[in-house]
């Protein structure tokens, strides 16, 4: 993995989105005497349960205009008998009052306390989050400065004279103890943008018009520096947070989860607001501990201060924190100005024992302020066309530093402004580069050494029945080589075969705005066909010591490939592709012609030559690039598709067959709030043509101990082949909403997940003419293979198993109603 993806996952730990809106209700009228129909001035005019009301003129004229109207507008006058109108939200309508003379006393109104105070502010900030909310805004844009720093914390006297860091102890002259853990800052970066919003149709853009950071050099991560991939907006009832679905304490259903307090009152600026007080009901909850004011005549939050509550079912972080300032930049128009965030961040909890030495974290901390808002002056709509959300416009001069001494926001202060120079001096260190090229060896597989980056070191040694034992080395060409092309080779030999194998390959741009890519190569291997994508490697040391079964079902495959990629706009690609393919059965594996003599035959080989349009779009998707390869990040709330449009050309480079393939995907990511999240995929393809059977649809199995998420765990390799099928998969992911419940598991903090998986399809005879299905091969002519899971998540913070169950074709040779499999996988 090339640099800049190292800080994707420290990066990534401050992303959100948004969304809600609402509209303008005017009302107007004259209020007058009803018996002599002169009009009445100064009658107080207000919508109910609110504050926003007005009086009539010297005419009896009123107009109101708010987002904060209610269901029914109230008119009162001494001497006169009140009354009540209905009202229409979101409409502008003239409500004309009579009003009847009255004689009656006021009588005395007595007041008892029936519920939490607190309660009655909270439903009138759910009921009017509409109102409040910004995306009810015809348009608005502002300009937004963001600044994210990274500090390493717990650093002690004995850590900073560790012999590992004498080379460059000159940073831990920059060391803060203010705070509760000193710290170190080791990165920094710096954006100013401009955000501009439309509602009628929905658009929202971002224009990046400077960035600046210490130690990275990608445009992307600037892209990312930005405001959109970040915001974090209250009026959500759930906010995204590290993957979690974290409680807003001012959700709709937010008394199920929170236990509130009205604690005070007082001006905040010059806004008269309560200040509520809220912690979660129960231990693990996703929820934010915290105290939040709320202007008194809108409802609308004013300022928030909250950090994740203590115990919550989140690993690595112990601490989080969050304060959001709001404005009211015009009469009812509340907008965010200043937003802050703390994450402390640790591999290791630190129990705070004084006698342990305390292990090593990060501080991640985002400092976010928003200024020049235009409030309801949408641009020409040429302005808003185009489907990418963030683009780059830098300014020339936005590489000059007093471009930033004019334009950021807030002044750094002067450990801030260290930092940049610190960095910048620790990447001309030797050590400091052997270590960072240790870590990255360990993350990415490879080893980089100048203008050759070797590797990927797990590929070293393996070892299967058709090969033996399996050496392999190789490498690519490193970033130092050229951030436009790339080389990559490999060669591998078979002790118990005696054969080399050797692949060679490149890719490069063409352009790198927009994005054209292409890619060429050459490989002679083996293979494993019906293994998905997401299976260990053939030639992984993993795969090899965790199979369950013999892995002597390969294919000899010598194949030469060209491609072009094509992004269109930010999520929506083509690629189209040239691929030949010799194919021979190794191990096992056979392949067998019955003759019109009816003496079956073996099949040396097969050719195919291949044309292929491939499509992938995946709408407002978010993600960090190297120079080469990207990592979607966050989570996308529209589905990602994917088609696969294939054509094997007879006769070309001596190929054997003629055939059509279409197949389609649709993957995705369903957030479900308090019940955690789902991830489903449905796919369906057809194969026209007779082919034979390594040819047709190899429907993926799984022969270790390793969970695959993308395969059939219960299923055998070549156990089900199909010309046409649809699938489903769907995992459901509790986040511990069971076992949080229950005392002695809660502090497990496992977590509960389950799956669904199905096959139907169908088999033509026609395809058994060219070639035969060999002993315990079969069609899905009885219906859907079916499997289901149930496993925990979050075993030592590391470790997943599950428990899966196969319900159909359980008479199948060599097969197992039930297996257990596990995988590493390491989230918050």
């Amino acid at each position: 993995m090339k640099q800049a993806l190292r800080y994707t996952v420290l990066i990534a730990a401050v992303s959100s989105a948004t969304i809600a809106w609402a509209q303008s209700t005017v009302v107007s009228g004259r209020v007058t005497d009803a018996v002599t129909g002169e009009p009445l001035p100064f009658v107080n005019i207000a919508f109910r349960d609110s504050r926003v009301g007005t009086t009539s003129d010297m005419e009896g004229r009123y107009k109101m205009e708010t987002y904060y109207a209610t269901d029914s507008l109230l008119f009162s006058s001494v001497g006169y008998v009140p009354r009540a109108f209905a009202v229409r939200k979101d409409r502008t309508q003239v409500i004309d009052v009579p009003m009847q003379p009255s004689a009656t006393m006021l009588a005395e109104v007595v007041i008892k306390p029936t519920e939490n105070p607190a309660f009655e502010i909270l439903r009138r900030v759910v009921r009017y989050k509409p109102a409040n909310n910004r995306e009810k805004l015809a348009a608005y844009e502002y300009e937004a400065y963001n600044k994210v720093e990274f500090d390493l914390n717990n650093i002690t006297e004995e850590f900073t004279k560790k012999k590992l860091f004498k080379p460059f102890a000159f940073i831990f002259d920059n060391i803060d103890s203010s705070g509760a853990k000193p710290s170190l800052p080791i990165f920094m970066t710096e954006s100013l943008s401009e955000v501009y919003y439309r509602q009628q149709p929905k658009t929202q853009r971002e224009y990046i018009r400077g960035t600046k950071v210490s130690g990275i050099e990608n445009e992307s991560v600037g892209q990312f520096m930005g405001d959109m991939y970040q915001n974090v907006n209250i009026y959500e009832n759930f906010l995204v947070i590290f993957g979690k679905n974290f409680i807003s304490p001012i959700a709709d259903g937010g008394k199920g989860y929170y236990d509130y307090y009205l604690t005070d009152s007082a001006f905040v600026g010059k806004y008269w607001c309560y200040r509520l007080e809220f912690k979660p009901r129960r231990v693990q909850e996703l929820a934010f501990t915290g105290h939040m004011w709320i202007n008194d005549t809108t409802y609308a939050v004013r300022r928030i201060e909250a950090g994740i509550a203590e115990g919550a079912n989140l690993n690595f972080v112990e601490g989080f924190w969050v304060k959001q300032e709001y404005e009211q930049v015009q009469s009812e128009v509340w907008m965010l100005t200043r937003d802050e965030l703390v994450v402390d961040l640790n591999v290791v909890k630190d129990t705070g024992k004084p006698n342990k030495n305390p292990v090593q974290g990060f501080y991640g901390r985002r400092t976010a302020t928003y200024r020049d808002f235009v409030i309801n002056q949408p641009r020409e709509p040429s302005f808003y066309d185009g489907a990418d959300q963030v683009l780059m416009r830098i300014d020339p001069l936005s590489l000059g530093a007093d471009y930033w001494d004019t334009h950021r926001h807030v002044p750094l202060t002067a450990k801030e402004n260290t930092i940049y120079h610190m960095v910048d001096t620790m990447k001309t260190i030797p050590r400091f580069r052997t270590y960072v090229d240790i870590v990255s060896t360990i993350i990415s597989g490879y080893y980089e050494r100048g203008l050759v980056e070797y590797g990927p070191y797990f590929t070293v040694f393996s070892f299967n029945p058709v090969e033996g034992a399996r050496f392999r080395v190789g490498g690519r060409t490193s970033n130092t080589f050229s951030t436009w092309v790339e080389f990559e080779g490999y060669t591998a030999y078979g002790l118990k075969d005696e054969r080399f194998k050797f692949g060679l390959s490149t890719r490069g741009f063409i352009s790198k705005q927009p994005r054209l890519l292409y890619k060429a190569g050459y490989k002679h291997d083996l293979e494993q066909l019906g293994q998905s994508v997401n299976a260990f490697r053939n030639d992984n040391i993993l795969g090899s010591v965790f199979r369950v079964n013999p892995n002597n079902k390969l294919t000899d495959v010598e194949e030469w490939r060209g491609s072009l990629e094509r992004e269109w706009f930010t999520g929506f690609t083509n690629e189209v592709m040239l691929r030949y393919r010799t194919l021979q059965p190794l191990g096992s594996l056979r392949y067998e012609r019955l003759g019109d003599d009816l003496i079956v035959r073996n099949v040396s080989s097969l050719q195919t030559a291949e044309v292929a349009l491939n499509t992938r779009f995946a709408y407002q998707e978010k993600y960090v690039s190297g120079e080469f390869d990207r990592v979607a990040i966050g989570i996308n709330k529209f589905p990602v598709l994917e088609l696969h449009l294939a054509y094997g050309a007879p006769r070309l480079f001596e190929s054997d067959f003629e055939y059509t393939k279409v197949i389609g995907r649709i993957y995705k990511r369903w957030q479900l709030g308090a019940f955690g999240w789902m991830r489903t995929t449905v796919e369906g393809g057809r194969i026209f043509g007779a082919l034979p059977y390594p040819l047709l649809t190899v429907h993926s199995g799984n022969e270790t101990l390793y969970l695959d998420d993308v395969s059939f765990n219960t299923m055998r390799f070549f156990e089900f082949i199909s010309d046409r099928y649809v699938h489903l998969f769907a995992e459901h992911h509790f986040e511990g909403l069971f076992l949080n419940r229950i005392p002695l598991m809660r502090r497990l903090k496992w977590r509960e997940v389950a799956g669904f998986k199905a096959v139907a399809g169908d088999l033509d005879e026609k395809h058994f003419a060219e070639m035969q299905l060999l002993d315990n091969m079969y069609g899905l002519y009885n219906g859907p293979f079916m499997e289901v899971s149930a496993g925990l998540e979050n075993i030592f913070k590391i470790l997943r198993a599950d428990i899966i169950w196969r319900l159909r074709y359980n008479d199948h040779p060599g097969t197992s109603p039930f297996a257990l499999r596990a995988k590493i996988v390491i989230n918050f």
